[in-house]
């Protein structure tokens, strides 16, 4: 006796609207990780040279802290 699935689309892929969702879900995790990153520089670059010290950091390296969390 044939057995034929009918619950899987014909190519294998998702469908468009999964594809969209998928893709507006990348979107919104790349832009909320953009904000982080831009919330995080703000705040490190209000700090005087003295809180950076204190904390082991220095203000060179408040753009390569901040790039690492939109990564």
């Amino acid at each position: 006796m044939a057995h034929f699935e009918t619950t899987r689309s014909q190519f294998g892929g998702q469908s468009l609207l999964g594809r969209l969702s998928a893709n507006f879900s990348d979107l919104a995790t790349r832009v909320a990780a953009w904000n982080d990153a831009r919330v995080t520089r703000k705040a490190l670059s209000q700090l005087s040279d003295r809180e950076l010290d204190d904390i082991g950091l220095h203000r060179g390296s408040i753009d390569e802290i901040a790039a690492r969390l939109s990564r």
